[in-house]
């Protein structure tokens, strides 16, 4: 445990957001961090991860309950710890606490005392919180444009010939300088564009009315589910996610998504656009001492399942550059499975605990992800996974040579924040407390797409009603109204000359029949 100390340079004050006033911290708060290079977990020696290697990406797996979410919160702290920004989920609602210092128990003290770890303390972390619906942190926003037909095609469950529909009307709104940021930008778009269908046709080819309508009714969907509050602006930026505080520690980004994880497709698309846009963004970094980011993907599965191979692929891609331009991306899943191959080859430091194997496709499971790392002539592979405890894993790293290290069977460092979740008075504290809060606290509503077809629908109806103005009216006469006597004279005449017309033909018949 921490020792007292009664030397005040041992110790510096630090503002901590929840609290009024100020908490004493040594200086030394971080063993887990030093010489360069992270404790992350302990067998009969020390496993480290190095920060310059933290680029190269990483895995966590695992069945339900093992420990996955300590060991990501463990990651967290220790990234922050060497100056490394951090963005991860909350899937659950209960990663609240790691802005606050852990709380002091015997089970704690003797995890601390089997580790050795020298003047632990417990500590909060630098923590700012968002939530796309803007419930328990500051909103999440983006544009309609910012993420793209594809994704967007994806998101809505589109078919093929629907998703063609949509690329083509961002292509038309691209063309007629129409900004698409929110859903009802793309819903006024839709509508004019389905009635001005002959006025693009020849150059943009053709949309049904029934396509057009199927985007229309998926797009109705998409607001149900949250895209009204998702979409718009002020559009995140990116950079507020890379920064430290005035002590070199990175700031821990957490996303609240235990509402936004009952969408699997709005999360997954959400945490893909994410890496879209760190990828397109951010500038080459080349090979740099620590990352720039480290983003954690928790729950990956709902990104890849039903994704298509076009998708999965474009994933690939970005993953494989994205460690040039100086960040980490980590996966969260309970087996390596849920993962494409393609992917898990780029994942290099890897941390597996405990997965249970009751059915052939399982074992086959296990078999798979023992083979993936350096065996230890300490144990088998195999059969190790099946047996870890809580808080026990697999840990396999990048050295400092980049050469992946002999795996070895180790229990995770407990972390240093709360593991208690934090209280909605808590959140609220954090959010007002940010400098984020002016910036992203109000949805603003500028002119856009659906203004500017609004102007163009007024400016119709005006020439419209123009154009009848001027047109001369036709004079048109009301037929004379007939009195009874009238009518009854002309139906005695229609009835005399139809009796005329009789004789006249038979007279005609007769003399023709003599002859």
């Amino acid at each position: 445990m921490s020792k007292t100390r009664t030397d005040l340079s041992e110790y510096i004050l630090l503002p901590f957001v929840p609290f009024q006033g100020t908490i004493k911290i040594p200086k030394r708060w971080f063993p887990m961090y030093s010489d360069k290079k992270v404790w992350i977990a302990s067998s009969d020696k020390k496993v480290y991860l190095y920060p310059e290697m933290a680029n190269r990406h990483g895995l966590i797996t695992g069945a339900s309950g093992t420990g996955k979410t300590v060991t990501l919160r463990v990651l967290a702290e220790s990234f922050s710890s060497a100056g490394i920004p951090v963005f991860f989920s909350d899937m659950k609602g209960d990663v609240g606490g790691i802005c606050q210092p852990g709380v002091d128990s015997e089970k704690m003290r003797k995890r601390i005392d089997r580790f050795g770890i020298p003047d632990f303390t417990f500590t909060g972390f630098p923590t700012r919180f968002w939530d796309v619906y803007g419930e328990t942190g500051h909103p999440v926003r983006t544009t309609m444009s910012s993420m793209g037909p594809t994704l967007l095609a994806r998101l809505m469950n589109l078919s093929d010939v629907q998703a063609d529909v949509l690329t083509v009307v961002f292509r038309i709104c691209r063309d007629e300088g129409w900004d698409i940021i929110d859903t009802k930008d793309l819903r006024a778009v839709l509508q004019y564009v389905n009635d001005h269908k002959d006025d693009y046709i020849s150059e943009y080819g053709n949309m049904s009315t029934q396509s057009l309508g199927a985007v229309q009714r998926s797009l109705r969907s998409l607001e149900d589910e949250g895209g009204d509050i998702f979409f718009g602006e002020p559009a995140i930026d990116i950079d507020d996610w890379m920064m430290t505080d005035k002590d070199g520690r990175g700031f821990i980004n957490v996303l609240n998504s235990e509402k936004l994880s009952r969408s699997p497709k709005l999360y997954g698309t959400f945490m893909m656009w994410l890496m879209q846009e760190l990828f397109e963004r951010l500038p080459e970094a080349g090979d740099i001492d620590k990352p720039k980011l480290v983003f954690f993907f928790d729950e990956a599965h709902m990104l890849f399942s039903d994704a298509p191979k076009s998708l999965v692929q474009k994933i690939e891609q970005m993953v494989k550059l994205i460690r040039s331009k100086g960040v980490g991306i980590y996966f969260v899943s309970q087996s390596p499975s849920d993962i494409p191959d393609s992917v898990l080859a780029q994942l290099s430091n890897r941390i597996q605990h405990a997965l249970r194997a009751y059915t052939p496709a399982e074992q086959k499971a296990v078999k798979a992800a023992a083979g993936a790392f350096r065996a230890n002539k300490a144990f088998k592979t195999e059969e190790a996974i099946m047996e870890l405890g809580v808080g026990e894993a697999l840990v396999s790293c990048l050295d400092e040579n980049g050469t992946p290290s002999i795996v070895e069977r180790a229990f995770i460092l407990p972390p240093q924040s709360c593991l208690k979740a934090l209280d909605k008075a808590g959140y609220d504290r954090m959010v007002k407390a940010s400098p984020f809060d002016k910036k992203y606290g109000k949805a603003v509503d500028r002119e856009s797409a659906y203004e500017k077809i609004q102007k163009l629908n007024e400016k119709a109806k005006k020439e419209v009603a123009k154009t009848e103005a001027k047109a001369p009216a036709k004079k048109t006469s009301a037929p004379a109204k007939k009195s009874t006597t009238n009518k009854a004279a002309e139906k005695a005449l229609n009835k005399a000359a139809t009796s005329a017309g009789r004789a006249i033909g038979n007279g005609l018949l007769k003399t023709f029949l003599k002859k």
